[in-house]
């Protein structure tokens, strides 16, 4: 943290960055929230380097892991917000800005009484459609059968948003998503995993 973040790091301000001009060019921007080691949020930057990436994770561990990551593979299409995930879409990145959100693997919070902390609510989703460009793409996985229908009945109810799998399907694992240690584990356990992918419909 202390020798990277000023390569890598971004801080809240008052008013979104300019993005186009912190990764000096003009390219795809996309958010990764809640990237926990950094593992999939480094590889997707690798394997796509005609795109930008801002991830967002609260728990320092993580940011630092990603960090390393990052020097290690010489990546510069990244940089890192250690904050609540709400508060940057909100204050930090301009509407209609992005071209995809990647939310994978989010804590599920699987007992009754602490469902209201998902993340994935009918305001979330609104925040997560006003800052999608028209055809950005919102993708979103678990392993938690139960969050999986959650999401995919909250986010059918969002008139921004439309189900690239059709209506009330899940989609398979596209291949440009990269398999993570949590989840191949799981795979191994016999664990399913659910992919919601959808797409930012033009505005009327």
């Amino acid at each position: 943290m202390d020798s990277l973040w000023s390569v890598y790091g971004l801080n809240i301000a008052d008013a979104p960055p300019d993005y186009q001009q912190i990764f000096g060019r003009n390219a795809p921007l996309v958010v990764e929230i809640g990237f926990g080691n950094g593992e999939t949020l480094a590889q997707l930057a690798s394997d796509q380097p005609q795109t930008d990436f801002i991830g967002i994770e609260v728990h320092r561990p993580g940011v630092a892991q990603l960090l390393s990551r990052l020097k290690e593979r010489e990546l510069h299409n990244v940089r890192i917000f250690c904050a609540d995930a709400v508060e940057v879409l909100t204050t930090q990145i301009a509407g209609g800005s992005l071209s995809g959100v990647n939310l994978f693997f989010p804590d599920p919070w699987p007992k009754k009484r602490h469902h209201k902390r998902r993340l994935v609510t009918p305001d979330f989703t609104r925040l997560v459609a006003r800052k999608l460009k028209s055809g950005g793409i919102f993708h979103a996985a678990t392993d938690w059968e139960d969050y999986a229908r959650h999401m995919l009945n909250v986010l059918e109810r969002c008139d921004q948003l439309e189900n690239t799998a059709g209506e009330a399907k899940f989609s398979p694992r596209p291949e440009h998503r990269p398999l993570t240690k949590f989840e191949r584990r799981g795979q191994k356990l016999g664990h399913d995993v659910w992919d919601l992918i959808f797409v930012r419909r033009p505005d009327p």
